[in-house]
């Protein structure tokens, strides 16, 4: 019913149920990850009136498992994107998983997603620090793609000293680029 993808190097589509509403995502190697993607995978959507909760524990060998409210999921918003990399670990709130028996090693971080109705997902206030990502993927391609094109271009940068003259190549000063 869920995917998961740490950083875009890691991705789950199985997560472990540990109870009827409530699934568990375990991210090895956690230290340097950013962002998680959580995402329906299309095959079952949510009973109708409800969506899922997204909590992240971070590893903590000392203690039972610290649940941080990230967002949600819905039928009608099928995924979403979470930073994390500014979460404390240690600090968190309440939380549907209790002391579940999910895995918890160490060294690994978890992702959980509780099922609840949609009136109860309103009312819940996510940590401030774990921002849902709201430029679409269109606006950010396009970002990326020309601050690429200008670093490329601007790699073959030469002062008007350093030109060789060529009558049959065009040359556009960097600051065009810039301004534009």
């Amino acid at each position: 019913m869920f995917g998961c993808i740490v950083a875009g190097r890691l991705v789950q589509t199985d997560p472990q149920q540990v109870a009827s509403d409530k699934f568990v995502f375990s991210l090895p190697d956690c230290e340097n990850v950013n962002h998680v993607v959580v995402f329906m995978l299309g095959t079952m959507p949510f009973p109708t009136g409800t969506g899922g909760a997204v909590y992240f524990s971070f590893p903590d060998p000392n203690t039972s498992p610290v649940w941080q409210l990230l967002g949600f999921i819905t039928n009608d918003k099928p995924s979403a994107i979470f930073k994390i990399s500014g979460l404390k670990a240690g600090v968190g709130g309440e939380h549907p998983f209790g002391m579940m028996s999910a895995s918890h090693m160490p060294s690994v971080a978890q992702v959980g997603v509780s099922i609840e109705s949609l009136e109860q997902l309103a009312q819940q206030t996510p940590v401030s620090s774990a921002s849902v990502s709201t430029v679409d993927s269109f606006t950010q391609f396009t970002q990326k793609m020309l601050q690429s094109l200008y670093n490329f271009s601007s790699s073959f940068a030469v002062s008007q000293a350093q030109m060789t003259p060529n009558p049959s190549e065009m040359f556009i000063p960097a600051s065009s680029l810039r301004r534009w």
